[in-house]
């Protein structure tokens, strides 16, 4: 798009809780450049006008944790949720095995779709489809420049089918982190699926590259207490501990379902700033016991939201704010409001900044232009201009703009330049061909 990119007439809602209106935002070059009183900011020629009429305009929204084409091909369902976690695991696996390229395409293209709809700017994407990285990955981030989305791109590698193949599947993730190094839109990280799944030898090698490449590692962290056992046996200590003697947790790194976590390990991951993406709605539906949030909270870690591709953000924050208010009304959580900004706004900028190396999570001078605009004229206080839980009233409100790096995506709740239901039909076509040569999904336990 040649141009400016001018949002006029918005409201924009700051980190301290407050609402400004009536002013304009100016978008060049994939930055925020300006944002000013909407009259100080005439419309030029050649300019692209966004009449907002007041409405709320927000930092878009970072899904940290993600499965674009593994979580439409085993779509949650009482009869999956109720086996074991090694019996969900290996279904998953032998239909990651049978995936095809074209699938792969067709599924993550609708999940992005779906992601621009709801307001997400940016997927940190956990793949799994070892039969195929390169291929995978590769029409992955394909598919998010023709959409125009925002990704980081991990294999989700484990040592189950031989050390040869994890090898080889990590080296496949490596070329495509290099070849992405400095990519506008997508980013890559070095992925494996899990401590439980990791021999130390896999772990070695990822954790070496990622030292000499400098980039991020994308991992689930501490699923269960299978996985904890599990990782004790192996290699006589807990998780944190394990992965951080290979240098996998730090800066730029994301470990999903904290749930198996101690004291000392919440301090480990708050001290190396890794990003503990929560997947509550996720993990009550996944695991028995509910989500474990207390002890992930602790000690106040780098916090972001996933939805594991799964549902949206919205549904994964009430499921966090429900769980907050439990521990707050026990006192051992001063303020879930705040809890909740962090987890969807705050953390999620901080791995973006780290990752792009451009700040983000704010409408300001300077800022990545991924923005949303929200079909929602916010209601505030007179004297302070205080917007009450604005967060809280998002889920329920339709997204009517997204922009990512400063191209318009979505206009007025429709994707620009792409057919939703063909991508839609795509990916129907796509899961039913996976499911007929697999004979998944299951109808019983």
């Amino acid at each position: 798009m040649e141009g400016r990119l001018l949002l006029k007439n918005c409201s924009i809602f700051r980190a301290d809780g407050r609402i400004r209106d009536g002013l304009a935002v100016v978008v060049e070059d994939g930055r925020v450049q300006r944002v000013a009183e909407d009259r100080a900011v005439p419309v030029l020629p050649g300019d692209w006008e966004v009449a907002c009429r007041g409405r709320l305009v927000m930092p878009g929204l970072i899904d940290c944790h993600t499965h674009l084409v593994g979580a439409q091909a085993l779509p949650p369902s009482g009869a999956f949720l109720l086996r074991n976690p090694r019996a969900r695991f290996e279904l998953q696996d032998r239909l990651a095995m049978a995936l095809s390229e074209g699938e792969i395409e067709a599924l993550a293209a609708f999940a992005m779709a779906r992601a621009l709809r709801s307001g997400v700017t940016m997927v940190c994407e956990h793949a799994q489809f070892p039969r195929l990285v390169a291929e995978g990955l590769a029409a992955e981030a394909r598919t998010a420049e023709r959409l125009g989305i925002r990704m980081v791109a991990s294999h989700a590698t484990h040592s189950g089918h031989g050390a040869e193949a994890a090898k080889a599947q990590v080296e496949a993730n490596v070329e495509f982190a290099r070849r992405y190094r400095s990519h506008a839109l997508v980013r890559g990280a070095l992925g494996f699926h899990s401590s439980s799944t990791a021999s130390d030898d896999l772990l070695r090698q990822i954790g070496r590259t990622r030292e000499e490449m400098g980039v991020g590692a994308h991992f689930h962290l501490a699923e269960n207490e299978e996985d904890l056992t599990s990782t004790f046996s192996l290699s006589g200590r807990r998780v944190v501990p394990r992965l951080e003697s290979f240098g996998l947790i730090g800066a730029g790194a994301v470990g999903a379902y904290a749930r198996a976590i101690d004291r000392l390990e919440a301090e480990r991951l708050a001290r190396t700033r890794t990003l503990v993406a929560l997947s509550p709605k996720t993990t009550l539906a996944g695991e028995p016991g509910g989500g474990g949030l207390e002890s992930v909270l602790a000690h106040q870690p780098m916090l972001g939201l996933g939805t594991g591709g799964s549902g949206t953000l919205w549904q994964e924050l009430l499921s966090a704010f429900v769980g907050a208010i439990q521990i707050a009304r026990v006192g051992r959580l001063l303020d879930p409001d705040g809890l909740m900004a962090q987890m969807l706004i705050s953390g999620p900028a901080e791995l973006c900044t780290m990752i792009f190396g451009v700040p983000c999570g704010n409408v300001e001078e300077g800022a990545l232009a991924d923005l949303v605009v929200y079909d929602l004229i916010p209601a505030k206080e007179n004297a302070g201009g205080l917007a009450p839980q604005v967060l809280m009233q998002l889920g329920e409100v339709p997204v009517a703009w997204t922009i990512v790096n400063g191209r318009v995506v979505v206009r007025e709740g429709q994707l620009l330049g792409t057919d939703y239901v063909e991508l839609a039909t795509n990916a129907a076509r796509a899961l039913e061909s996976l499911w007929a040569r697999t004979g998944v999904p299951p109808e019983s336990p």
